[in-house]
C-alpha cells in the first residue's frame, strides 16, 4: 500500500464512521502567542477543548502538518540519525467533541489497524494509564476493559504519568491516553525477547504508532485538575510510521514518503544511499528538512533572524551544512529538490504546487547566503587554529567557538569536525556554558508568570466593535501576569468594542469607566485561545457592576484608514504588477501600514507612482464599505474574495468589499474610502527572495509627511538665498564641487610625486634591503598610494613602513616586496602586532597591510618595532 493509499484509506474509514474530513490547518501559527508552529494534531482544535469555540461538527478527521523543532517538543537533533524522528511530519487524527469517548475510539482504532490495514494482532501492544497518586487520578480501568476485547493481557501494559497522561502544556486540557505500539522486528528476534519488554524503551523497531487521548480534565496554574464540561477524544497517528509498518520497512526513510527525495539527492551528489553511514545520515537530514522548509514557506513563514523565522533558517542551515560536509555540495542544491517533493505531495497538499516558485527562490537565496557564511567561518576557524598553534595549544576557546556560532551562524558541530581534522579540540564545557547563558538571557527576556483566572460571572465575550466603539459591559474574569519584572492584568469582558490584535492589525487602546467615575486604561488587547484579553496596569477597586468600555477613537480611525488602504493597495499591486502578486504578511497600526507580497524584482519609481495614483483615485471616489458577515466560505469565493496568505478560515467568513476590491478579512475598516484622505508609499524593499515589502502612510500621518518635505525644501531654498529654481542652484553647486575636487586631486597627485621623490632621496639600506621609513602628518590614503608606487619601482628587497598622523587619527602602513614575503615576512601579521602601540588594529595581505588606532604617542614605538625586524 503506497503512502497515497494509506492516507486515502484513513479518510474513507472515518468518513464511514460519520466523521467530517477537514483540510490540514497551516503549519505556521498566527494570532497565538503561545505557539509558533503546529506541533501536534490537536493544536487547531485547542479553542474547542478550552470551551472558547464551538465545534462545527461533533466528529472530525484529518491529516495535520506538524513541526517539532523548538520548545518542549523538539526532535531536531535526532532527525536523520535514527529511523523515525522528523521535524515536519503528518499526524492522522480522528476527533470527538463531546460525542463518542473511549469505547468507540479504541474499537475503531483496532478495526482500522487490524481489519482494514491488516497489521498482525500479535505485533500490536496497547498501553493504559496506571493512575497518579500525585494528581489523585485512578487507573484507567475503562480503557483496560475495552482493550481486553481485542488483545491478550500480556499485550496490554500500564504506563505512568509521563507516558500515558497527555497534557497540552503546563495548563489547559489534558487526560489519560492509550498508546498503540507495533513490533516491527524480525520473527527470530521476537522469539528471543518479548515485544512487551521493549515498549517505550527507545527501540527503533518497537515504536508508538497511534495515541488515543481522552480529554476529560483541565490543568490549572496551581497544578490542580478539574473536570472538563464535556469529554473529548483526540487521537494522533504518525503517518510516516504507519507507512513504515504497512510497507514492511524498518525505517521511515525507506518508505515511498522519503525514497523519491533521497534518490534525487543521491543523483545530484553522485553518492549511493546505503554505502556510507555519514552520507546516509546527511541524505536523511536533507530529505526531512526539505519537507519542513517547503511546507513552512508555503504556509507563510520565511527564514529570518527572529522567532519562527529563525527556527526555519536554522533548519535550512543544518541541511546545507550536512550537504556541504558529507555530500560535497558547494552550491545551492536543496532548491533543486522542491520539484520532486511537489510531485510526491502536491496532490494531498496543493499549497506546495501554488507556492512552488516562491519556495524554490527563497531556499536558493538562503542557501547561497549560508554557503558564503560557511566560507567565512572556515577562514575564521583556520585563523583560530593558527593562533592556537602559535600559542602551543590544541584546545580552542569555547568562547571563540560560541562567537562563531552566535555572531556568524557557524554550526558548532562543524566547528568540532574541522578542529578534529586539524588535530585540535574545542573547549566544549566553556561553549556549553556560553550557550546556557544565552538561553537564560532569552528565557528571562520572555519569561511570563500567569495566574489562574478568577471568574466573576459565567458567559462568553461578544465582540461588538464592528458596529460600536463604546458599550456597557461587565468583567467576566481576570488574572495577574508578571513579565520582565512588570506586573499587569488581563481582563475578559462580557461584550467588548475593543479589537484584539489579529490578522496583522494591532489591538485597540482605550479605557474602562465604572459608575463611580473610576477609570482604568486598556493599553492593548490580544487574542489568546480565541478570547479577547484586555491588558491593563491595574484593576478597578470594585470589579462588580457595569463598566463603560470606550475605544480610543482617534487611534482606531487612523488604524482603519491604514487597513482599508492596505486592501486598495493590494488590488492596485495586482493590477499594475500582475496577478502573481500575493500577500505574504501585513502590519496595520495607527501610524503606518506594512505590506509584504510576492514579486521578483524591485519596483521602479514609475510603478510606485502608478500604485499611489491608483489608490488615491479610489480614495477620491469615496467608495463605501460593503460588508458581509457570516458568509459561507464557498459563497465568499464566488464573490471573488481573496483569501490572505497563510490564514486559517472557518466555514463562515467576513467579506470586505470596496468597489472591485474584495477580500476575506476580520479587521476593522473605515466607512468609506474618502475618509482616508491621501496615501503615500514611503519605502519599498526586499525582505527575502521573491518577497518585497512596502511601507505606506495615510490620512493625518500623510499630511505631516508632506509638511515635513515642504519644510525641508524651504530650509534648503533659504541656504541658496531663496533661489527661484532650486534644482538649478543645486546643479550649479554640484558642478562647482566636482571642479573643486578635480583641482584638489590634481594638487594631491603633484604633492604625491614631490613626496615620493623626497622619500627616495632619504631611502636607507639595511642588510641589503631598500628601507623607507616615513613619519609625519600625512593622510593614510596618500601613504598607500606612495607605498604601492614605490613597491612597483623597487620590485626586490623593498621594505616600506609609515607611521603617520592626520587629524588625530594615527595610522600605520607597511609594504613588502614579494621576495621578502617568500622569505617568511607577513605584512598583515606584523601590522597587527605593532598596532597595539597605537591602541588599534588592522590587517591586510602578506605584501601590504594597514592599521588605525587612537594613540598617536605610540607611533614611534610601533615604527621602531617594525624596523627592528630587519636590523
Amino acid at each position: 500500500m503506497n503512502s497515497h493509499q494509506v492516507r486515502t484509506t484513513f479518510f474513507e474509514f472515518f468518513r464511514s464512521k460519520g466523521h467530517e474530513i477537514v483540510p490540514s490547518a497551516p503549519m505556521v501559527i498566527k494570532n497565538d502567542p503561545t505557539l509558533m508552529f503546529t506541533n501536534a494534531g490537536m493544536n487547531p482544535f485547542k479553542d474547542i477543548f478550552l470551551g472558547n469555540e464551538t465545534a462545527k461538527a461533533a466528529r472530525i478527521a484529518d491529516t495535520q502538518k506538524c513541526l517539532r523543532v523548538s520548545g518542549k517538543h523538539n526532535d531536531l537533533e535526532e532527525v536523520g540519525r535514527d529511523t523515525y524522528h522528523h521535524t515536519m511530519f503528518e499526524m492522522l487524527g480522528n476527533w470527538s467533541f463531546g460525542n463518542y469517548f473511549k469505547k468507540e475510539a479504541i474499537e475503531w482504532a483496532w478495526e482500522l489497524l487490524h481489519t482494514v490495514y491488516g497489521l498482525p494482532a500479535d505485533r500490536l501492544y496497547a498501553t493504559v494509564f496506571e493512575g497518579s497518586a500525585e494528581d489523585g487520578t485512578p487507573r484507567d480501568d475503562e480503557a483496560l476493559s475495552y482493550w481486553k476485547q481485542y488483545l491478550p493481557e500480556d499485550h496490554i501494559l500500564f504506563g505512568n504519568k509521563k507516558d500515558n497522561f497527555w497534557e497540552m502544556g503546563d495548563v489547559g486540557p489534558c487526560g489519560p491516553c492509550s498508546e498503540i505500539h507495533i513490533d516491527l522486528r524480525d520473527d527470530d528476534e521476537r522469539t528471543k525477547i518479548a515485544g512487551s519488554s521493549l515498549v517505550n524503551s527507545s527501540n527503533p523497531l518497537v515504536i508508538e504508532i497511534w495515541n488515543l487521548v481522552f480529554m476529560q480534565f483541565n490543568r490549572k496554574a496551581d497544578g490542580a485538575l478539574e473536570a472538563l464540561p464535556a469529554k473529548h477524544v483526540d487521537t494522533g497517528m504518525g503517518f510516516e510510521r504507519l507507512c513504515m509498518a504497512l510497507q514492511g520497512k524498518k525505517s521511515n526513510y525507506d518508505t515511498d514518503v522519503f525514497q523519491p527525495i533521497i534518490a534525487e539527492i543521491a543523483k545530484l551528489s553522485g553518492k549511493q544511499y546505503g554505502e556510507n553511514p555519514d552520507s546516509d545520515i546527511a541524505m536523511r537530514v536533507v530529505a526531512d528538512h526539505l519537507r519542513a522548509l517547503s511546507f513552512s514557506i508555503a504556509d507563510g513563514q520565511l527564514p529570518s533572524n527572529v522567532k519562527a523565522g529563525y527556527v526555519i533558517r536554522r533548519i535550512l542551515r543544518r541541511a546545507v551544512r550536512y550537504g556541504y560536509t558529507f555530500l560535497g555540495f558547494n552550491e545551492p542544491f536543496i532548491c533543486k529538490l522542491v520539484n520532486v517533493l511537489t510531485v510526491e505531495m502536491g496532490e494531498a497538499f496543493p499549497e506546495l504546487v501554488r507556492q512552488k516558485q516562491l519556495i524554490e527562490k527563497v531556499i536558493s537565496e538562503e542557501e547561497s547566503s549560508f554557503l558564503r557564511t560557511l566560507g567565512t567561518g572556515i577562514r575564521m576557524l583556520d585563523k583560530l587554529c593558527d593562533d592556537n598553534r602559535a600559542k602551543g595549544t590544541t584546545l580552542v576557546s569555547g568562547t571563540d567557538a560560541f562567537i562563531l556560532y552566535d555572531t556568524y551562524g557557524f554550526p558548532p558541530d562543524l566547528t568540532e569536525l574541522i578542529l578534529r581534522e586539524n588535530s585540535m579540540t574545542m573547549d566544549k564545557p566553556a561553549f556549553d556554558a556560553e550557550m546556557q547563558k544565552q538561553k537564560e538571557r532569552a528565557r528571562n527576556a520572555g519569561a511570563q508568570e500567569t495566574g489562574d483566572w478568577t471568574t466573576l460571572a459565567e458567559g462568553e465575550t461578544a465582540f461588538v466593535g464592528y458596529d460600536f466603539t463604546e458599550c456597557d459591559t461587565r468583567i467576566l474574569r481576570y488574572r495577574q501576569v508578571k513579565q520582565k519584572a512588570k506586573e499587569f492584568y488581563q481582563i475578559v469582558l462580557e461584550q467588548t468594542p475593543f479589537y484584539a490584535e489579529m490578522g496583522g492589525q494591532v489591538g485597540d487602546k482605550g479605557k474602562l469607566t465604572n459608575a463611580a467615575g473610576e477609570t482604568i486604561k486598556i493599553f492593548d488587547v490580544k487574542k489568546e485561545n480565541n478570547l479577547s484579553v484586555h491588558l491593563t496596569d491595574k484593576l478597578p477597586s470594585d470589579l462588580s457592576g457595569t463598566f463603560r468600555a470606550e475605544v480610543d477613537l482617534e487611534k482606531r480611525i487612523a488604524t482603519e484608514c491604514n487597513h482599508t488602504a492596505t486592501h486598495l493597495m493590494h488590488e492596485a499591486l495586482r493590477e499594475i504588477l500582475g496577478t502573481h502578486v500575493e500577500q505574504k504578511g501585513s502590519y496595520v497600526s495607527p501610524d503606518v501600514l506594512r505590506f509584504d507580497f510576492s514579486h521578483f524584482q524591485k519596483l521602479s519609481d514609475e510603478e510606485i507612482r502608478r500604485i499611489e495614483m491608483r489608490v488615491n483615485a479610489r480614495i477620491r471616489a469615496n467608495i463605501s464599505l460593503d460588508e458581509h458577515r457570516d458568509v459561507p466560505i464557498d459563497e465568499a469565493r464566488e464573490m471573488g474574495a481573496m483569501a490572505l496568505f497563510g490564514e486559517k478560515y472557518g466555514d463562515k467568513v467576513r467579506v470586505i468589499r470596496f468597489g472591485s476590491s474584495v477580500e476575506l478579512c476580520g479587521g476593522t475598516h473605515i466607512s468609506s474610502t474618502g475618509r482616508i484622505g491621501s496615501f503615500r508609499i514611503v519605502s519599498e524593499s526586499s525582505i527575502a527572495a521573491g518577497i518585497r515589502r512596502i511601507e505606506a502612510i495615510t490620512a493625518e500621518t500623510c499630511e505631516q509627511f508632506v509638511y515635513h518635505i515642504q519644510d525641508t525644501i524651504k530650509e534648503i531654498r533659504a541656504m541658496f538665498n531663496n533661489a527661484p529654481n532650486l534644482s538649478q542652484a543645486l546643479k550649479k553647486l554640484i558642478d562647482e564641487d566636482v571642479e573643486l575636487r578635480r583641482t584638489v586631486e590634481n594638487f594631491r597627485r603633484e604633492k604625491t610625486v614631490e613626496l615620493k621623490k623626497k622619500f627616495i632621496e632619504h631611502k636607507r639600506e639595511i642588510n641589503g634591503i631598500n628601507v623607507f621609513v616615513i613619519r609625519g602628518f600625512y593622510h593614510a590614503e596618500v601613504m598607500k598610494d606612495i607605498a604601492l608606487q614605490l613597491r612597483g619601482e623597487f620590485p626586490e628587497r623593498f621594505f616600506f613602513v609609515a607611521g603617520t598622523d592626520a587629524e588625530n587619527k594615527p595610522s600605520l602602513t607597511l609594504a613588502l616586496s614579494d621576495d621578502l614575503v617568500a622569505q617568511g615576512m607577513n605584512a598583515s601579521q606584523i601590522i597587527r602586532s605593532a598596532a597595539r602601540h597605537i591602541q588599534g588594529g588592522g590587517g591586510g595581505q602578506a605584501h601590504f597591510a594597514t592599521a588605525g588606532g587612537k594613540n598617536s604617542d605610540g607611533l614611534t614605538i610601533a615604527v621602531n618595532e617594525i624596523v627592528a625586524l630587519i636590523e
